[in-house]
């Protein structure tokens, strides 16, 4: 049998719902969307279209989808389709064409006479979930489905693999207005077409709003923040879908009156155990389905104006299904979901949602006054929804109207106004009368009523004139008054006003002329007066034309004609009228600045002094002749200032008195009525330089040289318009006549060499620019001086020791002056070389040097002319010698600059040295030798550090180094003395003395507890913490520590160390102590009360310590006996029975913690309370009970004690006090 089941429920037509087919025993999901089945003898064929997918599981479980297009052939027993089984609410059909049958399987629609469409749209389903879970999409899928759980068709019945990781779009919605056959069995013979065209419209459409996202129903939502107001009964017309009443969001605009009450989609049930075939859930399905539909229409309580309460209850379950069946054993009470959805427009009008939830009362609010509503109430299970409740309907209370809105003036005189106002809403009571109240024109805020009628307009009269006046209204029905509109200020007219004064000419410009004028004489403050400034233009035939109509004195009217004479008045007006024009005044605009000469030009060619500039009158003159122009000149092309040259009415003029070579800038403007033109661009100017003029004669600077003359001279005064660019000096020789030419550049200045020395020379100068040479200056006459002695030969250098040397020379030529001495100069360095002799002897003997180095010298000789070059330097070199002393800085040196280069490492038994190594004076230095004084000397190698091994603690040794070489030992140094340090202590024993649950008192070693200020041995006490590190506790000479703020029960780690003025000793190993468990704390007295022959003791109570239980010791003493225990357990009472009636009971308690892993821990006792025997009475007196028999005896009792120890500590503190005063008295003094 072939089995078609639609899972999922239908939008509208067949060809949208999915089918499960069972062919063989075979399972077969796929989308029936065109998908033909044909059969042909024993091969069934199914046709899958383009863009579907077929998708089969076999009974082995694996999956196989097939895209279309493609034709799937399926065998058949006996090549007929047999009877297909329909489920409730569709009905089967069977198309023959071409013969190829086709099996339809549709929705059953039902049949409603009357005027509407008999088909109903079913609730919007999850947006295509059943379509897209196996269409194929080019898209990236999203990876959360949205798929509803509590609508029907939902995926709770589907195998985990077909369910596709889609991101649905909205639901497409259609109208009420759709037409729809009026049975379900219309002729489809055109259904395949129509199918295609609805396909690939609902495709469009998911394509569309895929970008929307979105959840199920479909809906608009409505913003809970702002409701928009409820509908009425007078609205004809239901809202528009933004336009949702009472704020109820939920349901979408378009869904529809009646929802589906065909719901054929199966979700599995939570708890329904394991799954059963299908027509078991069909028959699950079928009862929760009844129950569903079974629910009964809501009651309405507690109607308001604006609010109503609504109540239901929930569906029962019917008979028949009282006794679960075999595989619902144990199943719970199925959850419900409710509905509720609300209608103004009638019962089978559109509803919106108001509620949902699991709740079974609901309050709706922000509804309207005096409206009809009708409600009803839906439930929903898992994926299985009801039809609607029957419609519940009621009506809202009335209420006082809403706020009216402010009065308007409608007309308006001198002294009367007529207000004029819109009726407000009057919440379904009728409006009776208005309150219109006024301030009376005083200006306060005190409102007096002027009318209270049922007329919509009012006059007022007998008013001010220009007057203002403050109005407020209110509305008023069987419900009450409304709140009073907001305030309005209205005015009465005034008179028209006078005719103004003729307007005034502020300031005229060449577009525009600013014109005022005044109020008219006589206007009140209070009326508002505009003014009308017209225009006319001279000569332009158009009359007066209004060019400003304003509140304003003043205006600014631009866009006028240059020199044009206008005319102007003015008209004012207010609410009654317009006044009489004003006088009319004339103005004029003034006229342009004119335009700036053209073609400004030197007329022929510029002289050295002078040049001629001509030009051409301006193109536009502004409106006005030009009367004058104006040139100026400035010097330079920067045009710093700028000076006249000519004013005048000609149109050139010549420029002189110039400066030849000099740069001129010219520019000329003109001068009318309309005032200056602007300055044309700068013309430059240019004036031909000439040669300059003569120069001053060169004059020598400083003393004259013998071979050489320095010559410096300056500037010609006159340059000729050109900078100077050469220079030429001529020389003459003495008796010569004939010059020669010995410098020619730029510079002011210049040597003249290879000159004889006490000669006299001749020198004469001349400048030259770029326009030529100009005349000589005239002849200055100098004579040489003196020369230098030439330089020696070089030195002659003989070493007669590692330290002493001979230098020598020769006397070089004397140059006309005789030698007075010769400087020698002597360095290591050949630049830094110092004189080390001066004298008229030709050797020198230096001594004091060192060996096995380079030395330079040089000589000079100096005679009464100067001091003559010096000779060549020469090198010479130090025999080589022994090493110099070891050099040693000082301790102090040496601490500061420990870190960098430390001298000594000295522990208990050893030193350790370090030397800089001396100089080797030219030999390796192969050793060193250790002097220790009594001890023998040590040899070491070329090194600078050395361990002394062996050594007595705290010892001082007086020590020297000395360096050895190939040529011998080198001198010992400087002898210093260093001291071993004394050996550092060890660490002492470390023990616990006391420990609580939070503190440790440790000790160790031997001596007091207190430090004493001669102790030199200190400790360094360490703790472990919980990432294995020691952190330090105590430092310091004292002998014991208290560690405090430690946890109960737990072990903690220890190490300590001693040190000295010696250095650090080593730590200790490691010690473990633990804190013990915190006792439970003290109680309070137990409280007594004696009860005839029995007594009852009672005491507070201790919280758990840690997950551990406390449990209580409660002890009683009858007489002078001991304590014995009477009770131990967790209850905080006891009841002691027979009691003596002779005998005094003292009591006490204590808390005992019971711990898990140890014994029990007993905490303190609590202080004893007494409990003593009832006091006898004489005859005739009744005897006390109880606690009464105690309190009378209670000034007999004895001493409890803590009482009696604190009275022993005060009788020793007496005593002590006592014997310390004796011995002071008697002993000492």
């Amino acid at each position: 049998m072939y089995a078609f089941i639609p899972v999922f429920p239908l939008l509208f037509s067949w060809n949208q719902s999915i089918f499960v087919i069972a062919v063989n025993n075979v399972s077969i999901l796929c989308c029936p969307q065109n998908i033909l089945l044909a059969c042909f003898l024993q091969v069934i064929l199914v046709q899958v279209n383009p863009g579907e997918a077929f998708t089969i599981q076999r009974d082995d479980g694996q999956i196989q989808c097939i895209t279309g297009p493609a034709q799937v052939p399926m065998m058949s027993p006996n090549g007929s389709v047999p009877q297909i089984y329909v489920p409730p609410g569709y009905v089967q059909q069977i198309i023959e064409e071409n013969g190829v049958r086709r099996v339809l399987v549709l929705p059953q629609t039902e049949f409603h006479p009357g005027g509407h469409s008999p088909l109903h749209h079913p609730p919007p389903p999850p947006p295509h979930a059943h379509l897209q879970a196996f269409i194929p999409h080019p898209h990236i899928m999203h990876p959360h489905p949205h798929l509803y759980s509590g609508m029907a068709g939902g995926t709770g019945d589907m195998n985990p693999q077909y369910i596709s990781q889609y991101h649905p779009a909205h639901t497409t919605i259609y109208s009420e207005q759709d037409t729809h056959p009026p049975h379900g069995r219309a002729a489809f013979a055109h259904r395949d077409e129509r199918a295609s065209k609805t396909y690939e419209r609902l495709q469009k459409k998911l394509k569309e709003r895929q970008g929307v996202g979105g959840g199920g129903g479909g809906g608009l939502a409505l913003s809970k923040d702002s409701p928009p107001p409820s509908p009425q009964k007078s609205r004809g017309t239901p809202p528009s879908g933004g336009d949702l009443h009472n704020g109820l969001g939920g349901k979408g605009a378009e869904e529809q009156a009646q929802p589906s009450t065909a719901v054929t989609g199966l979700g599995k049930s939570p708890g329904r155990g394991k799954e059963t075939e299908s027509g078991e859930l069909d028959e699950e399905a079928k009862a929760l389905q009844e129950r569903l539909n079974s629910i009964c229409k809501p009651v309405v309580t507690d109607i308001q104006a604006k609010g109503a309460s609504l109540s239901w209850v929930a569906p029962s379950q019917t008979e028949g299904d009282d006794e679960p069946t075999e595989g619902e054993e144990g199943s719970a009470e199925p959850s419900f979901m409710y509905e509720v959805s609300v209608s103004y427009c009638g019962k089978d009008g559109k509803y919106k949602s108001a509620y949902s939830g699991v709740e079974l009362s609901a309050t709706l609010q922000d509804l309207r006054p005096a409206t009809d509503y009708h409600v009803r109430v839906q439930a929903m299970c898992n994926c299985l929804q009801g039809v609607p409740s029957e419609p519940v309907s009621f009506t809202t209370l009335s209420c006082e109207p809403d706020r009216p809105s402010p009065p308007r003036k409608a007309s308006g005189t001198k002294s009367s106004l007529v207000l004029q106002w819109k009726a407000p809403c009057d919440n379904g009571s009728k409006i009776q009368n208005y309150i219109l109240q006024w301030d009376e024109g005083k200006g306060t805020d005190a409102f007096e009523q002027c009318y209270y009628g049922p007329q919509k307009q009012y006059r007022l009269t007998k008013l001010s004139t220009a007057s203002r006046y403050y109005f407020r209204l209110a509305a008023k029905n069987d419900m009450g008054v409304s709140e009073f509109s907001e305030v309005v200020h209205i005015m009465t007219s005034c008179s028209v006003p006078a005719p103004p004064l003729s307007p005034e000419l502020i300031q005229s410009g060449v577009t525009w002329l600013c014109v005022r004028w005044h109020r008219p004489a006589g206007s009140p403050k209070e009326d508002e007066i505009s003014y009308v400034l017209e225009m006319e233009e001279e000569g332009s035939g158009y009359g007066f034309q209004a060019s400003y109509d304003g509140d304003e004195l003043s205006h600014t009217v631009r866009n006028l004609h240059r020199s044009t004479t206008y005319r102007f008045r003015v008209i004012a007006y207010n609410a009654e009228g317009k006044s009489i024009p004003s006088g009319v005044s004339e103005f004029t605009t003034a006229p342009d600045r004119p335009g700036c000469p053209c073609r400004l030009a030197v007329k022929g060619k510029p002289h050295p002094t002078s040049f001629r500039l001509t030009w051409d009158p301006p193109k536009d003159n502004g409106g006005s002749d030009v009367t004058k122009y104006v040139a100026e000149l400035s010097e330079g092309l920067s045009g710093p200032s700028w000076n006249q040259v000519y004013s005048g009415s000609a149109m050139e003029c010549v420029c002189d008195d110039l400066s030849p070579g000099c740069s001129y800038q010219a520019r000329v403007h003109c001068i009318s009525a309309g005032g200056e033109s602007q300055l044309t661009e700068p013309l430059q100017v240019q004036t031909p330089p000439v040669p300059p003029g003569p120069c001053q004669p060169p004059r020598v600077v400083g003393k004259p040289k013998a071979r050489e003359v320095q010559l410096r001279w300056a500037p010609p005064l006159v340059d000729g318009g050109s900078a100077v660019s050469l220079y030429s000096v001529e020389m003459f020789a003495p008796q010569v006549d004939e010059g020669w030419e010995v410098y020619q550049g730029s510079e002011l200045d210049c040597t003249v060499g290879s000159l004889l020395p006490g000669r006299t020379y001749g020198f004469r100068l001349r400048a030259a620019n770029k326009a030529g040479y100009g005349p000589f200056s005239e002849r200055s006459e100098v004579t040489t001086g003196p020369g230098a002695p030439e330089a020696c030969r070089p030195p002659h250098v003989t070493c007669k020791s590692p330290t002493c040397a001979v230098i020598s020379w020769e006397s070089p030529p004397c140059n006309g002056a005789a030698v007075s001495e010769y400087r020698l100069e002597w360095g290591a360095a050949e630049g830094s070389m110092q004189m080390c002799y001066t004298g008229a002897a030709l050797s020198h003997e230096m001594r004091g040097l060192l060996p096995a180095t380079n030395y330079f010298c040089r000589v000079q000789a100096v005679n009464v002319a100067g001091v003559g070059p010096f000779s060549d330097a020469v090198l010479c070199q130090t025999p080589c010698s022994v090493p110099a002393p070891v050099s040693k800085r000082d301790e102090d040196e040496d601490e500061e600059d420990e870190e960098a280069r430390p001298l000594l490492y000295s522990p208990s038994t050893c030193l350790g040295l370090r030397w800089e190594a001396p100089c080797d004076h030219g030999s390796e230095i192969t050793s060193y030798q250790i002097d220790l004084g009594e001890r023998q000397p040590i040899l070491t190698g070329p090194v600078t550090k050395y361990i002394i091994q062996n050594l007595q603690p705290d010892t001082t040794y007086r020590i020297r180094i000395q360096a050895l070489n190939s040529l011998g030992a080198g001198p010992f140094s400087h002898t210093f003395k260093l001291k071993t340090k004394p050996l550092p202590p060890l660490p002492p024993r470390l023990e616990c003395t006391a420990s609580s649950h939070q503190t440790l008192r440790l000790k160790w070693g031997d001596g007091p507890a207190k430090a004493q200020p001669t102790d030199s041995l200190q400790y360094h006490l360490q703790m472990e913490d919980k990432n294995g590190r020691f952190i330090s506790l105590y430092k310091g000479p004292c002998h014991t520590h208290k560690v405090q703020r430690l946890n109960e029960s737990t072990s903690y780690v220890f190490r300590i160390q001693a040190f000295n003025e010696a250095g650090e000793g080593p730590f200790s190993t490691v010690y473990t102590f633990t804190t013990p468990l915190s006792p439970p704390a003290p109680l309070k007295a137990p409280r007594v009360e004696r009860v005839d022959e029995s007594c009852e003791v009672s005491w507070e109570t201790l919280p758990p310590m840690k997950g551990d239980p406390v449990i209580y010791c409660l002890q009683s003493m009858q007489g002078n006996s001991e304590f014995k225990q009477i009770y131990k357990g967790s209850a905080t009472s006891y009841q002691l029975p027979n009691l003596s009636s002779s005998t005094e009971y003292r009591f006490r308690v204590c808390a005992i913690r019971q711990c898990q892993d140890a014994p029990e821990i007993i905490g303190p006792y609590s202080s004893t309370v007494i409990l003593l025997p009832p006091r006898v009475d004489t005859p005739g007196v009744s005897g006390a009970t109880g606690s009464k028999a105690a309190e009378a005896q209670k000034p007999k009792r004895s001493l409890t004690d803590e009482q009696f120890s604190f009275l022993i500590i005060a009788l020793l503190a007496v005593t002590s006090i006592l014997i310390a005063v004796a011995i002071q008295y008697f002993v000492i003094e």
